[in-house]
């Protein structure tokens, strides 16, 4: 069994075991781990200078929008609004 280890300096981000010599579900649960963990939003959103008045606007848009979704599925709960149809399995 072999490890990955992902990380900066001596903090650990990520890390996945190899079983069996199997990398490419190796490579599939890291990128499952990075997407759950917002690894690549942090990225993307790292890869250019952000100024601050851009970054309150965001996080003041990012607030917004979890409030509102917030009100929706109270509002879905309580029994005011409908709920959204189940997906197919």
């Amino acid at each position: 069994m072999l490890g990955l280890v992902f990380g900066y300096g001596r903090r650990v981000l990520v890390q996945i075991f190899v079983r069996d010599n199997n990398v490419d579900q190796a490579l599939k649960a890291l990128k499952k781990k990075m997407q759950r963990e917002g690894t690549f939003r942090e990225m993307k959103r790292r890869n250019h200078y952000e100024k601050p008045s851009e970054k309150r606007a965001r996080e003041r848009a990012e607030a917004v929008r979890r409030a509102r979704k917030l009100a929706r599925k109270r509002a879905q709960r309580e029994g005011l609004l409908p709920r959204p149809p189940a997906k197919p399995r």
